[in-house]
C-alpha cells in the first residue's frame, strides 16, 4: 500500500523543466509543418483516391498496394499519426511543464483537438470522392495548427527565459494582428487558386472552383495587401532598430521568405504549375506563414532575449 501510494505521488509530483517542453514543442512544430507538404503532396500528384477506404488503404487490405498513389496516400496518413500522438504528448507534457501560463495548456489542448479531427476531415474528403471544399478545409486546419505551434514554442522559450515589456508601441502591436490576418487571407486565396488549377485534388472527375486566371489576380492583389503591411512594420523597425536589433532581423527573414515565395510563384506560373515546383510553394507558403505568426507574437510578448541590453538586464 506504502509503495503504491508513493508511485502515485511521484507521478502527480513529475514535472518538465521549459526546456525539455521546448524541445517536445518544436518537434511538434516540425510534425505540422511537415504534414503540409504531405498532405499537398497527395493533393498535387492525384494521389488523394489512391487509397479508398478509412483508415486502412483498401477495403480487406490496411497497407497499400505496390502502386505509388497510395504510398503517398498512406504515407500521408501515418505523419498525421505521428503528428497526432505528438500533440497529444504535447498537451500532457503542458500539463506538467513549469513556468507555463494556463492558457498555453489550454491551446496545446486546442492543437491536440486540431489534429484528432484533421482524422474525419481525411474520411470525408475520401467520401466525398475529393471535393475541393473538404480538401481545402484539410489544409487550412492544418494551417492553423501550425499557428497554434509556432506559439507554443515561443512561450515555452519565454517559460525557460522570461518575457520584457513590449519593444514596439501599441500602434505596431495592432499592425502585427493586420499582417497576420492578411497572411492567412494570402493562404486562403492561395488555396482558392489551387481549387481553380490543375492540382485540385482529385483528378479531371472532380469540379474547379471558378477560372484559374481571375482567381489567380485576385490571389495577387493578397500578396501585394499582405506585402504593405509588412513592409510598413519593416520599415519602423529599420528607423528604431537600436530597441530591438533581432527583431528587426526577424522582420528581415520574413521579408526575404516573401521574396523567395513570390519568385517561385512566378516561376510555378509561367511553367504552367508542375507539381514539383506547387510544391515547393506550399512548404515555403507553411513557413512564411509561421515566421509571419512568430513575427506578430514577438511585437506583443517579446523574448527577454530580444532586448537590446540583455547583459545589463542580467546584472
Amino acid at each position: 500500500m506504502n509503495a503504491t501510494t508513493t508511485t502515485l505521488s511521484r507521478i502527480r509530483g513529475f514535472a518538465l523543466a521549459p526546456a525539455q517542453f521546448l524541445r517536445l514543442a518544436a518537434l511538434e512544430l516540425f510534425a505540422l509543418w511537415l504534414i503540409v507538404g504531405t498532405g499537398a503532396a497527395v493533393r498535387l500528384t492525384d494521389s488523394g483516391l489512391g487509397c479508398r477506404h478509412w483508415p486502412g488503404c483498401e477495403k480487406g487490405h490496411p497497407l497499400p498496394a505496390k502502386d505509388v498513389h497510395a504510398y503517398i496516400e498512406f504515407g500521408n496518413r501515418l505523419v498525421g499519426g505521428v503528428t497526432i500522438a505528438l500533440t497529444l504528448v504535447g498537451w500532457l507534457a503542458a500539463r506538467r511543464t513549469r513556468g507555463l501560463p494556463h492558457w498555453v495548456v489550454r491551446l496545446s489542448l486546442a492543437v491536440f483537438v486540431g489534429a484528432l479531427a484533421q482524422a474525419p476531415l481525411g474520411y470525408l474528403a475520401v467520401k466525398s470522392d475529393l471535393r475541393w471544399p473538404v480538401v481545402m478545409a484539410h489544409l487550412l486546419l492544418s494551417m492553423l495548427l501550425l499557428a497554434g505551434a509556432v506559439v507554443l514554442v515561443l512561450e515555452a522559450r519565454a517559460a525557460d527565459e522570461g518575457h520584457v515589456e513590449p519593444l514596439v508601441p501599441r500602434e505596431l502591436q495592432r499592425l502585427g494582428y493586420v499582417f497576420v490576418t492578411a497572411c492567412f487571407v494570402l493562404v486562403v486565396s492561395g488555396t482558392f487558386a489551387t481549387a481553380a488549377g490543375p492540382h485540385s485534388g482529385g483528378g479531371k472527375h472532380v469540379d474547379r472552383f471558378a477560372s484559374l486566371e481571375p482567381t489567380v489576380y485576385a490571389h495577387a492583389v493578397v500578396v501585394a495587401v499582405f506585402l504593405a503591411a509588412l513592409l510598413f512594420s519593416l520599415g519602423y523597425l529599420a528607423a528604431r532598430r537600436e530597441r530591438s536589433p533581432r527583431l528587426f532581423a526577424g522582420g528581415v527573414i520574413v521579408l526575404a521568405l516573401l521574396l523567395v515565395q513570390m519568385t517561385i510563384g512566378e516561376i510555378q506560373w509561367r511553367t504552367h504549375l508542375p507539381w514539383g515546383v506547387v510544391l515547393a510553394h506550399v512548404l515555403l507558403a507553411g513557413t512564411v506563414w509561421a515566421a509571419t505568426v512568430a513575427l506578430a507574437t514577438l511585437f506583443v510578448r517579446p523574448l527577454r532575449s530580444l532586448a537590446p541590453n540583455v547583459g545589463s538586464l542580467d546584472g
